[in-house]
């Protein structure tokens, strides 16, 4: 099995859900309401671009991740920042975000497909 294949496809798939769920779960509601510091155009502005260039720098590791010329070591690094992402996301919302197990699994897969 190709390890970094299968990394790369799940931090795609991360950063699908998370730009098309956050947007209509979480961003979209909390612009809605315009109050406190959504009360602002440019807060809210901001706020969405960020939520999605997130999501964009997601679909960026993927393709380090299959990138042919990419050290291991590189590789290795960006894995293991998935992999503590996820299992940050895992503790702190004791398995209540929906992202912790595709953000640990591009980390495991990515570490295995580094060192493999």
């Amino acid at each position: 099995m190709n390890w970094l294949i299968v990394s790369a496809l799940a931090m795609t798939v991360t950063a699908v859900i998370h730009s098309v769920a956050g947007e209509k779960r979480l961003i979209g509601p909390a612009l809605a309401a315009r109050t406190g510091i959504f009360a602002n155009a440019q807060s809210r502005a901001v706020l969405r671009g960020a939520w999605h260039l997130t999501s964009l720098f997601m679909l960026l590791t993927a393709a380090v991740m299959l990138w042919p010329r990419t050290d291991d070591q590189l590789k290795a690094l960006v894995a293991s920042a998935w992999l503590a992402i996820g299992l940050y996301s895992l503790l702190t919302t004791r398995g209540r975000h929906v992202g912790w197990p595709t953000l640990t699994l591009a980390g495991l897969a990515g570490l295995l497909g580094s060192v493999m």
